[in-house]
């Protein structure tokens, strides 16, 4: 076995801590300009000691980040791990020629940058245009300055700065980095942020049930040492979750250029066989001080996403696809404030007819939502997100208590109907929703038999076996059930047979087109008939003209609702529509023919 020399310790060292290469650093700024101030000197450094460079992590009074190693005193303070105090170049045979004093520097003080395992990094150093002695209280004062500034480095290394499971610094050193780069360099400077994804949220999952808890962290060290070989060792990989790595890059090429390179590398990755498919990258262009680091993050993380969501190794941020998302987080945090607020939420009221009565059976309550900032928010786009929360409970709940205050509102002026209220499968998973609604009928005198609750097939068929138990529970209390959206779930005869329900609701996807597809009448005539035979009642949505609803008719549908009769409208106007209607209708209006 060969053994490392010191050297090539102290540079492993040094590598291990990713100080090399680094932006600007505040905090080592401060001990630099005291350096510089208590020497009275114009020149002050924290210099680095790389294979072939003197790299300066602070300075003062020095335009350039790094010197040639050869020649340089920080070189021999590295090497020495003791100080140096050259009080003169010019009459020191070994720097008498060398940079610095062609430079015009005359006098060199500098004390080591040790670590606690004994390695020197590099000096404390202070420089100056003339001659000078050093007393021995300017040496305590600058050994205690490089003391300070590796107190400032363990700090950062041991204190939420770096990985442990990779070694790499991590998210809060990746933020306090980009800050600085911000100051350091001009506003409006361009670059990439380069996230890479290790694995999804659900393969993560599913791993940490069958794989030993340190199996990831394996795999991160792994994937960390894999993107390193594809990046080089001259640019800094952070990471920033728990399988996730950032890179920041100058945008040399376009964003479209680096996604078909970071495609190549990602595929060249050999990683396990499980991660591969989860394997993913989000392109973020953005400016310098523009975005914070954290938003810079979030953004990187949506492209990253999309790509997932296309299907694709990488996906390059799109400001549409991210105004998207934010809208969609912004509707599920404001609508408990909604829920809270009178005057945002309202329903309204879409009537359904009796096609052999001609008269007004029912309605179904509809939910609208006024948003104060983003105005009205269409049902389609809000209600699927407030049912991914736990607040689609509490949604379903104000309607359901909004609606049987109106419910008894009416049936005091004589307006006697059935109101449908839709119901989620957020509600079949409540233990208590059976309770709930009964609860609701009481409080407002209510009788069970004018209240119907909507559920999809999909909604049951998330959980069957207590999906159904629900329904039933809910029918024994006298209350109605109709099966919604009928034709675009599961549509499984064994579990429609099995449904505790009344009636069934086809959708009204079966409508549109309806004249000039003779399947699709074909298919609407066998689901009524199916439904008629399995004891159910069949209402129709979304018939808009006279034709569709004759065609409906000669199908033997019982009730309908779309827009030739109405459209969803307050409850004022509810009533006052169904008094005309009442009053245009014949004896015989919507006779179904023989």
């Amino acid at each position: 076995m060969v053994l490392a020399t010191n050297e090539e310790l102290r540079l492993a060292a040094l590598y291990q801590l990713n100080l090399l290469d680094t932006p600007v650093s505040e905090a080592f700024d401060r001990i630099t300009r005291m350096a510089a101030q208590l020497f009275n000197l114009p020149v002050a450094a924290v210099s680095l000691t790389d294979h072939n460079r003197q790299w300066f992590k602070s300075r003062v009074g020095v335009d350039h980040f790094s010197i040639p190693r050869e020649k340089a005193p920080c070189a021999q303070v590295a090497n020495s791990s003791e100080c140096l105090v050259l009080p003169d170049l010019l009459t020191d045979e070994c720097y008498r020629d060398s940079l610095l004093a062609e430079a015009g520097i005359r006098f060199y003080a500098g004390a080591p940058l040790t670590t606690r395992e004994g390695f020197c990094l590099g000096a404390m150093c202070v420089l100056g245009t003339e001659p000078r002695q050093v007393s021995g209280a300017e040496m305590n004062a600058l050994t205690d300055l490089a003391a300070m500034v590796m107190a400032q480095i363990e700090l950062q290394h041991a204190f939420g700065r770096i990985e442990p499971s990779s070694g790499l610094a991590n998210r809060n050193q990746f933020i306090e980095d980009l800050a600085d780069l911000a100051h350091d360099r001009p506003q409006g400077e361009h670059r990439l942020l380069l996230l890479i994804d290790l694995a999804s949220p659900e393969q993560l999952s599913c791993a940490a049930r069958v794989r030993d808890p340190s199996y990831v962290d394996d795999l991160t060290r792994t994937t960390a040492a894999a993107i390193r070989s594809i990046i080089g060792p001259d640019r800094k990989l952070y990471h920033v979750a728990p399988t996730q790595f950032a890179l920041l890059a100058v945008p040399e090429l376009t964003p479209t250029s680096y996604a078909a390179l970071v495609a190549d590398g990602l595929h060249s990755l050999a990683l396990d066989p499980y991660f591969t498919g989860g394997l993913a990258c989000g392109i973020a262009p953005f400016e310098l001080g523009a975005l914070s680091a954290r938003d810079v993050l979030r953004i990187a993380y949506s492209a990253l996403q999309d790509a997932r969501v296309a299907g694709t190794r990488v996906g390059i941020y799109s400001s549409s696809h991210d105004a998207l998302y934010q809208r969609r987080f912004r509707l599920q945090q404001d609508f408990a404030v909604a829920l809270a607020t009178e005057g945002q939420l309202k329903l309204v009221y879409q009537p359904r007819v009796d096609l052999v009565s001609g008269c007004c059976v029912g309605a179904e309550a509809l939910l609208r939502w006024t948003h104060p900032n983003l105005g009205p928010v269409s049902p389609s786009e809000f209600v699927p997100l407030v049912e991914q929360t736990s607040l689609g409970s509490a949604m379903t709940a104000w309607v359901l208590e909004a609606a049987m205050r109106q419910l008894t509102e009416w049936h005091s002026e004589g307006f006697t109907l059935q109101l449908s209220v839709n119901v989620s499968a957020v509600n079949l998973a409540e233990r208590d929703f059976a309770e709930k609604a009964q609860a609701a009928l009481l409080r407002h005198n209510v009788s069970p038999e004018y209240l119907e609750l909507e559920v999809t097939e999909s909604a049951v068929m998330q959980n069957a076996a207590q999906g159904i138990a629900m329904l039933q529970t809910i029918a024994d209390a006298g209350i109605s059930i109709a099966i919604d959206d009928f034709g675009t779930g599961y549509s499984s005869l064994s579990y429609l047979q099995r449904m505790p329900a009344h009636v069934v609701k086809v959708d009204q996807s079966f409508t549109h087109d309806l004249l000039d597809d003779s399947r699709k009448r074909a298919l609407l005539t066998s689901i009524i008939a199916l439904s008629h035979d399995l004891g159910y009642r069949v209402v129709v949505e979304g018939v808009e003209v006279e034709a569709v609803l004759d065609v409906v008719k000669a199908a033997g549908c019982d009730e309908v609702q779309g827009y030739f009769f109405g459209r969803p409208m307050p409850p004022n106007d509810l009533l006052a529509w169904n008094k005309t209607f009442a009053q245009a209708s014949t004896p015989d209006p919507i006779s179904v023919p023989a």
